[in-house]
């Protein structure tokens, strides 16, 4: 189930966007988050399943598209078509399609091959 992030839930941000490549370095993470909390066009939500965050999308809306930046699952969720399932909710939720940024790109368009 997707969530919508709250800055109350920074850490816990902090912790899932960490597990993406370029997003090991804390004051990387740290102005990620502030992008996100500061830009009202960039939006964080969480995926939950039952009562844990166990992933994240991190994404911008601009007028003519919306880009997916981040995407993150804890490890221990992985290969269980997560990732895939939040791309899903997110685009059926805003009714959108993503398009993906140069980090989300690969995996992006696996999700959307397994979809097909």
């Amino acid at each position: 189930m997707l969530i919508p992030y709250k800055p109350s839930q920074k850490k816990i941000a902090m912790g899932l966007l960490s597990y993406m490549p370029k997003e090991k370095d804390v004051k990387k993470l740290i102005k990620t988050i502030e992008l996100y909390e500061t830009n009202e066009n960039w939006k964080l939500f969480f995926w939950r399943e039952e009562e844990d965050l166990v992933g994240i999308l991190g994404i911008e809306i601009d007028e003519d598209e919306t880009t997916l930046h981040h995407l993150s699952v804890n490890p221990s969720y992985r290969e269980e078509g997560l990732g895939t399932k939040m791309i899903l909710a997110l685009e059926d939720r805003l009714e959108i399609s993503l398009v993906p940024s140069k980090e989300t790109k690969d995996f992006l368009a696996s999700c959307k091959e397994k979809n097909e």
